[in-house]
């Protein structure tokens, strides 16, 4: 309890999911969160469900279209009105249409083009508009949110796959470049985790043969990455800059073989 004590954060994306687990947990722990997302009442719904009574902590909700830069200085602005300034910026949104971010033969462009600006020109602009309050406040910790799908190849999703990787390179100057000035920068990947997005669009067979290929007999919870969040959010991780947590359930750690071999060993 209270290991965000006073910290003010911005968390984009952050309505349902892995984001919304993040910001409830921050404001248990004491932090004052703006919740940002797309959709409006989505946003002020979850700041309204969200109780911060015991912990010193609350949540404001706001609609932000982070592809939008007035938005996003709008969201920045609100941030520095309501809290006094900003010590942890959360990049959380993100995504690509599955339906047209497909092979490499079959991608669309215009998709390839969105699905940059919405992961990782979106990350540029918030952490260029949020640093500079940083900076003058001593220090912050910028977190962005990449996936294992920025690690390795995939049959599907090249632009997904390409844009958070150019986020996790991103991450990498960020901490480098403003270091000095007190400033860490860390990102988070994400295996498969059980957010309403995988469990109303990932039919039930793929989401065992997730679970079959991880090391871990399981598939993760919103919680599990918000827990990651909130420690490169916090003091604890003040030696931490520049890396990248990798929370997939072992699925990256083993060989792409090891699944089917494991059966072997009941035979």
């Amino acid at each position: 309890m209270n290991r965000l004590s006073g910290k003010k954060v911005v968390i984009t994306g952050a309505a349902s999911g892995i984001g919304r687990a993040a910001a409830t947990l921050m404001v248990a722990e004491g932090a004052q969160v703006l919740i940002a997302d797309l959709d409006q009442d989505a946003a002020e719904k979850a700041a309204a469900d969200i109780d911060g009574s015991g912990s010193g902590g609350r949540a404001i909700g706001m609609a932000v279209d982070v592809m939008n830069e007035e938005a996003v200085a709008a969201m920045i602005d609100r941030a520095v009105t309501e809290f006094g300034g900003i010590d942890v910026l959360l990049n959380h949104v993100g995504g690509s249409n599955p339906r047209k971010d497909l092979d490499l033969l079959r991608l669309d462009l215009d998709e390839w083009d969105r699905t940059l600006a919405l992961n990782a020109r979106s990350t540029v602009v918030a952490s260029q508009l949020a640093l500079p309050h940083m900076i003058a406040a001593g220090g912050g910790s910028i977190i962005n949110t990449v996936s294992v799908g920025g690690l390795t190849g995939d049959t599907l999703q090249c632009a997904y796959g390409a844009a958070k990787a150019a986020v996790i390179r991103l991450t990498q100057y960020i901490a480098t470049q403003y270091g000095k000035q007190g400033i860490r920068c860390n990102a988070v990947a994400p295996g498969a985790i059980m957010t309403p997005a995988l469990r109303d669009n990932v039919p039930a067979d793929v989401i065992a043969d997730i679970r079959r290929h991880n090391a871990l007999d399981m598939i993760g919870d919103p919680e599990d990455i918000g827990w990651a969040m909130v420690y490169l959010a916090s003091d604890e991780s003040r030696y931490m800059s520049g890396q990248t947590l990798v929370l997939d359930g072992g699925l990256t750690a083993q060989s792409p073989i090891a699944a089917s071999r494991r059966v072997l060993l009941d035979r």
